[in-house]
């Protein structure tokens, strides 16, 4: 015995890292595309492009409301706390990058959509809307919400994962609830115009708030109901789909 204290290694939170990789995509989504105008379909971008700044923009949009589910998993590992948990976000991540060949799919359609008459972007719109109004009211929509909601059950399915796959498994597996969760919420992006960084930053909070706070599942259908007004307001009021009616103002 030495008499001197023992010397303790801080650790950083999961939590905290997953938030400082969301703000650090922000930060290059600003620098990249703040200001531009809101821009409908592909934006242009081939698709290896599309997917590296789709997964960076999900990156921004959906690690905020993972953190505790991430701080939480963390706390069920034993050793190699770190590149365990890489393991995991990477494996959800990833979940979200295969997620973008739908989207491109879906993107590329829309920039063969531009030459309609504008009356058709708004039909695009309406419809745009509508899936995302009835989605949130839906019970599909209330499971997956639950399972991102209330984890624990998930952390003693992921506990009794054996071998060294079981942080990827367990990052794939929370992944694809959580896209179950928000798919209908990014699709809106293709009214609202891609890179539109104020969109972004509400869905992002809508995202956040549905998963995190306590009236979270009260967040959501009211989201779902706002969504359907829209739908009918955008007749009205083409502005407020600009990614497919070519108005508004710009992305941020």
């Amino acid at each position: 015995m030495t008499g001197r204290p023992a010397a303790v290694r801080p650790r950083t939170s999961p939590a905290a890292l997953l938030l400082v990789a969301a703000a650090a995509a922000w930060l290059w989504m600003v620098a990249r595309w703040g200001g531009m105008p809101a821009m409908p379909g592909t934006m242009g971008l081939g698709l290896p492009a599309f997917l590296a700044v789709w997964t960076l923009m999900t990156a921004a949009m959906m690690l905020p409301a993972t953190a505790p589910v991430a701080a939480l998993y963390a706390r069920t590992l034993v050793g190699h706390r770190a590149p365990r948990m890489a393991v995991f976000t990477v494996a959800y991540l990833l979940v979200w990058a295969a997620a973008g060949l739908p989207a491109y799919g879906l993107a590329a359609g829309l920039d063969r959509a531009a030459a309609l008459p504008a009356v058709a972007g708004t039909a695009v719109a309406a419809a745009v809307f509508t899936v995302n109004g009835v989605y949130q009211l839906t019970p599909l929509k209330d499971r997956c919400l639950a399972k991102c909601r209330s984890p624990v059950g998930l952390m003693l399915r992921y506990a009794s994962h054996p071998g060294r796959s079981r942080d990827l498994r367990a990052g794939v597996h929370h992944g694809a609830f959580c896209l179950g969760c928000c798919w209908s919420l990014m699709v809106l992006l293709a009214a609202f115009g891609a890179m539109n960084l104020w969109a972004m930053a509400v869905l992002t909070a809508v995202i956040t708030a549905e998963k995190l706070a306590p009236a979270g599942r009260l967040v959501a259908r009211a989201v779902g109901v706002a969504s359907l007004a829209l739908s009918g307001a955008v007749f009205w009021v083409p502005a407020l789909a600009p990614g497919l009616t070519g108005g508004g103002t710009a992305g941020m």
